[in-house]
């Protein structure tokens, strides 16, 4: 008799979790050769402080991508207010002609930008939005609005990248913005990677290539099976303030079966840090939900805090065995991959909020379709 009291409860539970889940994704068209796109900057105005790299930026998505931009003002408005930045995104979403959105960097205020957003006529109006870093707010907030988003793809710093475009990052974001999702993207662990960056206020150096140095590959973490399904996640820090402020992060059940994917910042937070925040997002019970976890190379130098290769390796390993110890503790059957090249890094592979992840442990292979 009491089992028979029982199911009705269970269903009800399953109903209330149905009702509170987002929606499952979907692919926005894409854009093609000679479509307008949309160039924002939702988190901070940075081109008004450097307008080199944005300027080529620009240059770049006109003929590397045959694709014609369209900047807003407050695009290179530095101290546009939350409603300003609301307001672009609006007048992008809603412009049929507007293909494609492409933030130009990132920022670290961009959580007060949501408050300020029109849910409906954003999902409404559904399009490709491509950005990282502090653009995790708008990432998440897409994908709960029904639409499949793009983690990477900065205007400033991968299009406005010093020398050359990097090959790995261009195709990737080429993939990303003109393919239509049918097709699987294989992500490959990059031979030369950099951290290190030139001084944006210095004309002469993007005209220089930027120093590599020999990528290590990526390193696997009980990489024995294969999990496939939508990808979630972002930067760790921004993560972190939006579970603070209860944004866009729904009930932890509703990613269950899930692809979780983090990367951290320029900030170069400890890896104290990071065990703390995963080690509070583990007892928020989300980090059970994940069977796989793909974890970025950690950026390891700054201008604030420059280090040469010693302390860079000391630095990753660090935070590797953050993550290890975090997921240890809350997650002990989640495969892992650690260093993939995504981010805060060069080159940065793209990765879909919302769309299809595979990672295979048996043959070490990850898999997307953007």
């Amino acid at each position: 008799m009491r089992r028979a009291l029982g199911r009705p409860k269970d269903l009800r539970r399953a109903a209330e979790l149905a009702e509170l889940a987002a929606p499952a994704p979907v692919h926005p068209p894409k854009p093609k050769p000679g479509d307008k796109v949309a160039v924002l900057s939702p988190g901070a105005a940075v081109p008004a402080l450097f307008p080199l790299p944005y300027q080529l930026g620009l240059k770049r998505l006109r003929e590397e991508f045959g694709l014609e931009p369209v900047v807003y003002p407050g695009t290179a408005k530095w101290g546009a207010t939350p409603a300003e930045r609301a307001a672009d995104l609006h007048a992008a979403f809603a412009d049929p002609s507007i293909k494609a959105v492409l933030a130009t960097i990132g920022g670290d205020d961009q959580i007060t930008v949501l408050p300020h957003l029109d849910r409906e006529l954003i999902s409404a109006n559904p399009k490709p939005f491509f950005g990282y870093s502090d653009n995790t707010n708008l990432l998440l907030f897409l994908r709960n609005c029904g639409m499949v988003s793009y983690h990477g793809g900065s205007v400033m710093v991968h299009l406005g990248r010093g020398g050359s475009l990097q090959p790995a990052s261009t195709d990737s974001l080429r993939a990303a913005l003109f393919g239509d999702g049918s097709q699987e993207y294989e992500l490959l662990p990059q031979p030369l990677v950099r951290d290190q960056e030139f001084d944006w206020a210095e004309a002469e150096l993007l005209d220089a290539e930027p120093p590599m140095e020999a990528g290590e590959g990526w390193i696997w973490h009980q990489g024995d099976r294969v999990v496939e399904g939508p990808g979630w996640g972002g930067n760790l820090e921004i993560l972190a303030w939006m579970a603070m402020a209860d944004k866009e992060i729904g009930p932890v059940e509703q990613y269950a079966g899930q692809v979780l994917y983090l990367e951290t910042s320029e900030e170069l937070p400890s890896s104290t840090e990071v065990y703390r925040i995963l080690r509070n997002l583990g007892e928020r019970g989300l980090l059970a939900q994940f069977p796989a976890l793909l974890m970025a190379r950690a950026k390891a130098w700054s201008f604030e805090r420059p280090g040469d290769a010693q302390a860079k390796a000391a630095y990753r390993k660090e935070q590797r065995e953050a993550v290890l110890r975090a997921l240890a503790e809350y997650a002990p059957r989640t495969m892992a991959v650690f260093d993939v090249d995504f981010g805060h890094t060069d080159p940065q592979l793209i990765l879909p909020c919302g769309g299809s992840i595979r990672v295979d442990g048996i043959e070490r292979r990850i898999t997307v379709r953007y």
